[in-house]
């Protein structure tokens, strides 16, 4: 956890507008305040979250409805396209085949869908080419053929209301605010499909740009910031250039409890753009026991903890217009870097604590009936090693986990009030 002063910063005169306005039909985005509010945030959600999307699969019709969707909000904000041949879509390819095979090749035999990123662009105060990225991926589970931590026997909705409706709201939130209020820095706005498969919308968008990412200042990701819970609030990649941690601190002027993390990838599309050596954010508000499963519905979200993580994040969009690209000199981030977090094996129903920059991966809670809970951990256990694999951190916990079998029988070594204990784990 990083805890910085730096000047304070006078981005709040525009001030974010709080009243709690009618909730708008989730279809008629024109009608929606540009204020950051709770009510608009959640009638954005329950459009995006329902049962009517069917889980926006990427390269499903119900994906294309989610599309629509964002594309008429930014197009009656007065957004302009940024996608390919003048229009808001990019389109890429998906070979399902590779989703089961990540080692598979391209031309591997499994079905092809097309998939498409949502690209929008709006034109900043400062007369510079320079941009700032604001990111998140809108595509989910669909019915969970991938992914997904539920074994129920009957195929059930996965409609991805943290994850990440959440995210793709505040996009939109964000690209109202600024439409009406208009920046110092270009916005180049970017919703992901294809990132539940390995992040492939963001990694596609990175390999053939519909702008120039060498003026990119900055990428900030959204990805599931739907459920504050004692305002604590997690920004990883703090330590991708020296100023984040100083800026985070001086936007905080609504007193959350930031928890700051040096980390620039993860198992989010900040990743792709970590790689090209673009300074990234990414915003999240912890994990949960309705992560990938059916059970994560609009109805859990916390909309006005959601209004003030968006409303940090915009506070910071309007810092970042105070400085130039060459004051934020992208760094690598400090420890091991990984492409992805990718989980294939079996799980183990935990809940990880992803501020925790102890060795090891330290748990919040586990969920009913699933090994963690059968072994006999507990919320605080600090994991170190399964079977005879010891770990540092939760890269090698994924790793190791995904070395083994369901309904494998090993051993799980945690670390509980300090001392060291081996219990045994039925996967």
């Amino acid at each position: 956890m990083k805890r910085s002063s730096f000047f304070l910063l006078l981005i709040t005169g525009a001030g974010f507008m709080w009243s709690q306005c009618t909730s708008p039909s989730t279809r008629n985005t024109t009608n929606f305040s540009p204020a950051i509010t709770a009510s608009d945030i959640q009638a954005h959600i329950n459009f995006l979250a329902s049962d009517s999307l069917q889980g926006r699969e990427s390269g499903t019709e119900f994906e294309a409805m989610a599309s629509d969707y964002i594309i008429n909000a930014f197009e009656s904000y007065g957004l302009t396209p940024k996608g390919d041949d003048g229009t808001f879509l990019q389109a890429f390819s998906i070979n399902t085949a590779r989703l089961n095979n990540p080692h598979a090749s391209d031309d591997a035999e499994g079905e092809r869908r097309t998939a498409q990123n949502v690209v929008a662009w709006l034109e900043g105060s400062s007369g510079s080419e320079e941009y700032v990225i604001i990111g998140a991926h809108y595509d989910h589970l669909g019915y969970g053929e991938f992914g997904s931590l539920y074994r129920g026997d009957t195929p059930r909705i996965h409609n991805g209301a943290d994850d990440n409706a959440s995210g793709t709201t505040g996009l939109l939130e964000l690209a109202h605010y600024f439409a009406e209020n208009q920046p110092k820095d270009n916005l180049l706005f970017l919703a992901f499909s294809g990132e539940e498969m390995g992040l492939l919308g963001s990694a596609h968008f990175v390999e053939e740009p519909t702008v120039d990412l060498s003026k990119a200042k900055a990428m900030i990701n959204m990805d599931m910031i739907g459920r504050l819970t004692n305002e604590k609030l997690l920004i990883f990649g703090v330590g991708t250039t020296p100023k984040w941690p100083e800026l985070a601190e001086a936007v905080n002027t609504d007193s959350l409890d930031l928890d700051l993390v040096d980390d620039g990838t993860g198992a989010s599309d900040h990743t792709s753009f970590y790689y090209k050596n673009i300074p990234v954010l990414h915003y999240f508000t912890d994990t949960h026991s309705d992560y990938h499963r059916p059970s994560d519905d609009a109805e859990y979200i916390e909309e006005e903890g959601q209004a003030l993580v968006v409303s940090h994040v915009a506070r910071m969009i309007g810092a970042l217009g105070e400085l130039p690209k060459s004051e934020l000199p992208f760094v690598e981030a400090p420890g091991e870097q990984r492409q992805s977090m990718q989980l294939n094996g079996p799980t183990l129903g935990v809940l990880p604590d992803y501020g925790y920059d102890g060795v090891g991966m330290r748990i919040t809670g586990t969920n009913p009936g699933q090994p963690a809970q059968v072994a006999g951990l507990q919320s605080g256990d600090v994991i170190i090693g399964l079977g005879e694999t010891r770990f540092e951190d939760i890269y090698g916990y994924m790793g190791a986990l995904n070395s083994l079998s369901v309904g494998q029988k090993t051993t799980i070594t945690i670390l509980r009030d300090g001392n060291e204990i081996t219990l045994d784990l039925n996967l």
